[in-house]
């Protein structure tokens, strides 16, 4: 399975990382790879849960694109 993570720097340091497909999947850590690692544990448990109770998996259908916005003067 792939996701896309969602991965944002936290005011007190570490990292907070999430699933927009798969929602309540959140972790954090201390460093981008371990949250990276953290996520990756939380969305198998996620799958796994989802796989027990006989439910479908999620299909990711999030797009991303930067958008430039103007400014008034």
């Amino acid at each position: 399975m792939r996701y896309t993570a969602i991965l944002e720097a936290q005011p007190g340091g570490g990292y907070h990382a999430s699933r927009p497909a798969l929602p309540g999947c959140h972790s954090e850590g201390d460093t981008l790879d371990e949250s990276v690692a953290n996520l990756r544990e939380a969305i198998a448990v996620y799958l796994e849960s989802l796989q027990a109770r006989g439910e479908p998996f999620p299909v990711e259908d999030l797009f991303i694109k930067p958008l430039d916005v103007a400014l008034p003067a």
